[in-house]
């Protein structure tokens, strides 16, 4: 069973999922692939210790805190690709920024690869279903193009100001399917 409970956040309405224990989704309202890795239907349910906990943590976070990623237990829903990678995303200081390609060689040394498609990093960081707290928001593009984001690029330059990175250094596309 999955439970759900909004947030108002700066940066609109957070939905939250959970089973009893963990959390395992956070979504912007309108974002792509929302609540996409939960197959079973999600219950309303605000009193969920664990979301209180996810509350407090996101207060400190817009507030413009640091609060640290291993205070919450996380439990997102994917495959072994999709796990590495976002245990990956989990490594991102705040205030900085990666790109796909540098993810993309950090993947195949875990999985003792070759080579891994930055493509294919891509996909992963865009079904990240934890969203902020994982932070996918940090990942950019090559010479800081700001593509990528199933929460909107405006959300992400949000997060990214909010997290004091200097987004002058960093732009937004023309086109791209992240707008």
């Amino acid at each position: 069973m999955y439970y759900t409970t909004t947030y108002m956040s700066p940066v609109g309405t957070i939905t939250m999922a959970c089973d009893e224990h963990s959390l395992v989704g956070l979504w912007n309202e309108g974002q792509k692939y929302f609540g996409g890795n939960i197959a079973q239907q999600m219950t309303e349910k605000e009193d969920m210790p664990i979301f209180e906990v996810v509350k407090k943590w996101l207060e400190r976070y817009f507030a413009g805190g640091k609060p640290d990623i291993s205070e919450l237990p996380l439990a997102p829903i994917g495959g072994e690709f999709r796990q590495i990678v976002w245990s990956i995303l989990c490594e991102i200081p705040y205030g900085q920024v990666i790109t796909y390609g540098e993810i993309a060689k950090k993947v195949a040394l875990k999985m003792k690869k070759n080579h891994m498609a930055s493509q294919a990093v891509g996909g992963a960081v865009g079904h990240n279903p934890i969203s902020i707290i994982i932070p996918c928001h940090r990942v950019v593009g090559s010479q800081g193009n700001l593509t990528g984001y199933a929460g909107g690029i405006q959300t992400k330059v949000k997060l990214l100001e909010l997290e004091g990175v200097d987004v002058s250094l960093l732009y937004i596309p023309k086109k791209g399917t992240a707008l």
